[in-house]
């Protein structure tokens, strides 16, 4: 799955070699993200919402001072979103600006406008939000203490996908079994060693690999860190050309055919 020429279905390498299982890890990538509405700012004479303002967090603060940004050629709502730091990814940035992008968020014509951040909370919803907050990191500290590597897979193609599937949830790239099944067979017939070399990328150097055909610069510019660097290894291959697919397409899901 090149970066920029079309990907074709490989021929297969007769070449046997190891394959690696990927353990946990992922990088973030990029899809939609999502933002919040306007900040309304709590009235001067109210003591009682000021008050509150000042114990809030500096991340709920920062939350609540939210910004119009001009969408321009080449942007997704997960790179605006990146850019802005914004919590909440794509999602939130898609549901705040649902109206104005329509169904398709992978779709943003230049010219739209999109509110970027979070409305102020009220002193109630502060306090509700800081017990939430606290809730939230204790969750995420028994979750990190078992990571991805600690499940079992199979060493075949369901628990190659699997395994990836795991990664992605982490890391928030989207995908689904179906859709990253559907690609592999169309793409490589399930063979983690398949490499193309006749077309128009095999001729610049950079023929594509493995079970989703990605070629070399797009496997480093994509590689989800913690899984393997070898674009032959099943896992790293899927989480890396999923990770290219939601910054490309939306969603590993929205490909069907040569991307």
């Amino acid at each position: 799955m090149p970066a920029l020429g079309k990907h074709r279905r490989p021929k297969s390498n007769r070449l046997s070699r190891g394959l690696v299982v990927a353990s946990t890890g992922g990088a973030a990538l990029a899809l939609p993200l999502t933002g919040a509405a306007t900040a309304s700012a709590a009235p001067s004479a109210a003591p009682a919402a000021v008050t509150v303002a000042a114990q809030a967090p500096a991340a709920a603060v920062k939350a609540a001072k939210a910004v119009t940004y001009t969408v321009t050629v080449g942007d997704t709502l997960s790179g605006i979103a990146s850019d802005h730091s914004l919590s909440g990814g794509w999602k939130k940035l898609y549901a705040d600006n649902k109206n104005a992008i329509g169904d398709n968020p992978s779709l943003i014509r230049p010219g739209l406008k999109l509110t970027v951040g979070a409305k102020a909370p009220t002193a109630e919803k502060a306090t509700a939000e800081r017990s939430t907050a606290a809730r939230a990191d204790r969750s995420a500290a028994r979750t990190a203490v078992t990571p991805v590597a600690a499940k079992t897979y199979a060493d075949n193609l369901d628990g190659w996908i699997k395994e990836s599937l795991d990664i992605m949830a982490q890391r928030g790239i989207p995908g689904t079994y179906e859709g990253i099944h559907r690609n592999i067979m169309r793409e490589s017939s399930g063979n983690p060693l398949a490499i193309n070399n006749w077309d128009s990328n095999a001729a610049a150097g950079t023929p594509s690999k493995g079970l989703l055909q990605v070629i070399d610069p797009t496997f480093r510019a994509y590689h989800v860190p913690g899984t393997s660097m070898d674009p032959y290894d099943p896992v790293a291959n899927i989480t890396a050309a999923c990770n290219y697919a939601a910054d490309r397409y939306g969603s590993i899901d929205n490909v069907n055919g040569p991307y």
